[in-house]
C-alpha cells in the first residue's frame, strides 16, 4: 500500500501536482501551504558549508584494541578487548563544496568515538605534521589557499607568497608538494591526530602521545597527470570510491599506532614536542601498536550524517587531556564555536554527534532547535539543593593539567638541538624519500609554482627549498627557470 504525502507536520496533503490556484489560468494562492512549505524548506536545505574541509566523505566503523596499552591510559576505549563505535569524516582542506576530490592538498582525517565515557573526537590529517604551529596564524593561512577577492579565483603566487614569509610551512609543504600530496583515494592514505596529546593512566601518570592510522589497503597516491584528468571526469572520485567499496564489502582498516613520550623527556628532547610542523622520531620513540580501526557503514543519509556531523578536538574522555600544543589548544575553542555557527546551538542533539553514553546531564537549555531537555523538576542551575547533577572531579577529564611555568606570553616555541623550521624537512627529502620520489617532487614543485607564481615570491621560492636542501632547491630553480624560457619563447 502506498503511503500518503503528508507535511511536515503529519498533515495530509491534497496533491504532489498542482499548487492552488485561483481560477485554471489564476494567480498561486499563498495560502496553499504545503507549496510555502515545499519551496521555504528548499530554501533552507543546505547549511553554510566548512570554511575549512567543506568537500568530503564519511563512514561509520568500529575501533578494536588488540593489545594492550593501559599502562599508559586509563581510557576505557583504549583498554584491551574493547569495541567502541566510531564516525570518520576525510575531506579535503581548502576547496569548496563542489571542488575536485583530486586536488593536491592535505586531506582530514577526523574521527568520532562514540564511548560509554561520551563521545571522544580526534582530528587530525592524513600528515603527522601542518604548516603553521601558533593559532593566530590559522585564518591567514586558509585565506592564502582559498580565492582572490577581486576575481574569485585560486592564486599560486598568494600561496607561495604566505608558505615562503612562514619559513615554518617547510615540512608540511614538502610533504605536500610530494607524493603524498594526492592520495589515491581515502582508503591508500594514513591518518594521524598529528597533534601532541595527554594520556593519563590509572596510577595518574601522564605521558605525551602521537596517534598514526596505518592503512592495511598500502599507501597509493595519483600523479598530478592523472589527478588532472581525474579532476574533469570524476569531482567525486574519492567520495564515490569509500562508498562502493563499503557497499561491496571491501570494508577499509587501518592499523592503530602511538608514540608515547615520557613527560619528563619533554623538556630535554631535541625537537620541541608540542610544535605542530615537526615529528617525533620514531627511532626515539617506537610506534606501539593498539589496534584495529574499521569502516563498515555507509551512512544512511549523506547530510544527516557526514555534513551535520560534527567533530571537536575539546571532546576528551577521562583518560585523555590536551597539551601545550598551541595548534590544539585553538581548535579547542574553535572547532566547537564553528559548528555553534554552522549548525546551531543545539549540534550536540544531531543523530551523528549525539553521545551513546549512558546519561547525558547537563545544563544547557533552549536555544534554537533544542528537542532534548531535562525533567521539569530538574533545577536549570548549579548548584542547587533539589538533586540536579553536580559536578564530580573524580570522573571528569583532567586533561588541562601540566607542570610547566603557568605564565602567560605570547612567545615562539623554545627551540630545542636540533629545531630549525627547514629541519625535517629536509631530512625527509635526503633519507626517506628515494630517487625517484624525489624527482617527482620536484616535477610537482616546478609545476606548480609555474601555475602562476612571480617575483617577488619567485626568488623566495628558490630559496625556499634551497633552505629546505641545496640540491633539491637547485634542481627545483633549474626546472621553473626552463620552464619560463620555454614559454617566453613559445
Amino acid at each position: 500500500m502506498t503511503k500518503p504525502t503528508t507535511t511536515n507536520t503529519g498533515i495530509p496533503v491534497e496533491s504532489d501536482d498542482e499548487s492552488l490556484t485561483a481560477g485554471t489560468q489564476g494567480p498561486i494562492l499563498l495560502h496553499d501551504h504545503y507549496l510555502i512549505e515545499k519551496l521555504a524548506q528548499f530554501n533552507r536545505e543546505r547549511v553554510p558549508e566548512r570554511i575549512v574541509h567543506a568537500k568530503g566523505a564519511g563512514a561509520y566503523g568500529e575501533l578494536v584494541v588488540t593489545h594492550d596499552v593501559s599502562k599508559y591510559t586509563k581510557a576505557k576505549l583504549f583498554q584491551p578487548g574493547a569495541r567502541t563505535e566510531s564516525l570518520a569524516r576525510f575531506s579535503t582542506v581548502a576547496g569548496e563544496q563542489g571542488s575536485p576530490d583530486t586536488w593536491r592538498d592535505p586531506r582530514g582525517f577526523a574521527v568520532k568515538f562514540y564511548t560509554e565515557d561520551g563521545n571522544y573526537d580526534l582530528v587530525g590529517n592524513n600528515t603527522p605534521i601542518f604548516f603553521i604551529k601558533d593559532p593566530i596564524k590559522f585564518p591567514d593561512f586558509i585565506r592564502s589557499q582559498k580565492r582572490l577577492p577581486g576575481n574569485g579565483l585560486r592564486d599560486h603566487n598568494m600561496q607561495w607568497d604566505f608558505w615562503t614569509l612562514r619559513p615554518e610551512t617547510a615540512h608540511q609543504v614538502t610533504w605536500l608538494m610530494g607524493d603524498r600530496g594526492i592520495p589515491k583515494t581515502y582508503r591508500h592514505m594514513n591518518g594521524y591526530g598529528s597533534h601532541t596529546y595527554q594520556w593519563i593512566n590509572a596510577a595518574g601518570e601522564r605521558f605525551w602521545v602521537k596517534y598514526h592510522f596505518k592503512t592495511d589497503q598500502g599507501i597509493e597516491y595519483l600523479t598530478q597527470a592523472d589527478a588532472d584528468r581525474i579532476a574533469g571526469e570524476d569531482a567525486d572520485y574519492h567520495r564515490k570510491d569509500l562508498w562502493e567499496a563499503i557497499e561491496r564489502g571491501e570494508f577499509p582498516s587501518w592499523t592503530v599506532y602511538v608514540q608515547v613520550m615520557p613527560v619528563a623527556e619533554a623538556e630535554g628532547y631535541r625537537f620541541n614536542p608540542f610544535d605542530l610542523t615537526k615529528v617525533w622520531s620514531h627511532k626515539d620513540y617506537p610506534l606501539i601498536e593498539v589496534g584495529k580501526w574499521t569502516l563498515n557503514r555507509n551512512p544512511r543519509n549523506y547530510f544527516v550524517d557526514i555534513e551535520q556531523a560534527a567533530f571537536e578536538p575539546s571532546n576528551v574522555v577521562p583518560g585523555i587531556g590536551f597539551s601545550p600544543d598551541k595548534m590544539l589548544l585553538g581548535r579547542v575553542f574553535a572547532y566547537a564555536d564553528a559548528h555553534r555557527y554552522r549548525i546551531g546551538t543545539n549540534y550536540a542533539q544531531l543523530p551523528p554527534n549525539q553521545a551513546r553514553a549512558a546519561e547525558v546531564n547537563s545544563y544547557s537549555k533552549e536555544g534554537a532547535m533544542r528537542y532534548h531537555y531535562n525533567d521539569p523538576n530538574t533545577p536549570v542551575y548549579a548548584p542547587n539543593s533539589f538533586g540536579g547533577p553536580h559536578a564530580d572531579p573524580r570522573r571528569a577529564p583532567d586533561g588541562g593539567i601540566w607542570d610547566f611555568d603557568p605564565t602567560i606570553v605570547r612567545a615562539g616555541y623554545v627551540q630545542h638541538a636540533e629545531d630549525g623550521d627547514f629541519t625535517q624537512a629536509g631530512t625527509l627529502v635526503r633519507e626517506v624519500l628515494d630517487d625517484a620520489q624525489r624527482e617527482r617532487l620536484v616535477r610537482n614543485i616546478v609545476g606548480h609554482v609555474l601555475g602562476g607564481v612571480r617575483e617577488p615570491v619567485l626568488s623566495r621560492v628558490f630559496e625556499y627549498w634551497k633552505n629546505v636542501d641545496a640540491d633539491l632547491g637547485k634542481r627545483v630553480e633549474e626546472g621553473v627557470r626552463a620552464g619560463l624560457d620555454g614559454g617566453a619563447r613559445s
